[in-house]
């Protein structure tokens, strides 16, 4: 880290909506956030989710923070990004696996529209619906949940989703690309362990 970065400043223009000092704070903030991950990364997350998801509540929680003497923005960082760690741990301890036969009859069928084994969407209710794209989400990384959730359950702009997260639109719209991708493949993981199950 460059000793002449002025981190306070930064967090000023940050906390003005300075897209430009959101993403030198990123930089700045890089090798602290990606050392403690490391450090502490659970088994079924990847380093980059993980790290994301650190970034994504320090710019959440950026305007609660206060400067203290003798206590760096960095240790603040680096208590955040901890905990951030050690609650994915809790997570991945509590989050079980799923199998196509755990489905109802409703949720097995808009597994089968999702993967686009059938060209309409199936007319049962939007609760099923609803049901299955929670358990596939249940499965993502916290970023990719969040980038879902807010783009596509909750029709928010890619302008809203980037000043709630901190990320720059063609990140939100980069995410979204990812996360769909890995939802399609946890859906096609959970399909095809039925067929090589003994």
């Amino acid at each position: 880290m460059p000793d002449d970065f002025d981190v306070q400043a930064c967090i000023a223009r940050v906390r003005a909506g300075n897209e430009r000092a959101s993403a030198a704070l990123i930089e700045h903030l890089h090798p602290l956030v990606r050392r403690l991950v490391r450090n502490h990364l659970p088994r079924r997350e990847s380093e980059e989710d993980l790290m994301q998801t650190a970034f994504i509540k320090v710019f959440q929680k950026l305007d609660s923070y206060q400067w203290r003497e003798g206590f760096p923005f960095e240790h603040w960082v680096s208590r955040l990004t901890v905990r951030t760690c050690l609650d994915a741990l809790r997570a991945e301890r509590s989050r079980p696996e799923w199998r196509m036969a755990d489905l109802g009859e409703g949720e097995a069928e808009w597994m089968d529209f999702l993967l686009n084994r059938q060209a309409e969407p199936p007319a049962q209710s939007p609760s099923d619906a609803k049901a299955i794209v929670s358990r596939l989400l249940a499965q993502l990384s916290a970023p990719d949940r969040l980038v879902l959730t807010l783009l596509d359950l909750e029709q928010r702009s890619t302008l809203e989703i980037s000043q709630i997260t901190g990320w720059t639109r063609p990140m939100v719209k980069m995410r979204a690309m990812r996360a769909r991708l890995k939802l399609r493949q946890v859906a096609r993981r959970v399909m095809k362990s039925e067929f090589t199950e003994p």
